[in-house]
């Protein structure tokens, strides 16, 4: 029987991807004690990355949104898999942590973090409002505008 988080999913018309294997020497998820925490993840689908470049120069507002929220589906799929394929376990999303890709001049990260962040509400409802930062960075892995960390409270 599908859980209640999964049944949203379904609702919602929203697939996760598969949990990406770590690039480098990290582990994709840690818990310690009720806290789960989500290595960042970068915007891409099935192991294919999307959305190339620097906010305010090839990246609009709009597809950085887009990349955000692609970071939190691939935060919730490594969740999905650190908790035994049961998302019901997610008792809240206490920090999502946004890095964006971004010229000197960029100044709307947070917009571009609020992918990410409507989407945690759109899925976990109030249970998924959360304490965040919203920083710019000169670079990111592979070229990528946005990438997502994110700290979870689960049982």
């Amino acid at each position: 029987m599908a859980g209640r988080i999964e049944g949203r999913l379904k609702e919602l018309a929203i697939e996760l991807p598969q949990a990406a294997a770590p690039v480098a020497n990290y582990v994709p998820t840690v818990r310690s004690g009720d806290l789960l925490f989500v290595a960042g993840q970068i915007c891409q689908w099935q192991g294919e990355r999307r959305f190339l470049g620097k906010l305010g120069r090839e990246i609009s507002l709009e597809q950085g949104q887009q990349a955000a929220r692609l970071c939190a589906l691939n935060i919730l799929a490594q969740a999905k898999a650190a908790l035994g394929g049961d998302l019901d376990r997610v008792l809240r999303c206490v920090r999502l942590g946004a890095f964006i890709n971004s010229t000197d001049d960029f100044t709307q990260q947070p917009q571009v973090a609020n992918g990410a962040s409507d989407l945690m509400v759109e899925v976990l409802g109030d249970a998924g409002r959360h304490a965040r930062a919203a920083v710019g960075v000169n670079a990111l892995p592979g070229g990528v505008a946005v990438e997502v960390e994110a700290v979870f409270e689960v049982r």
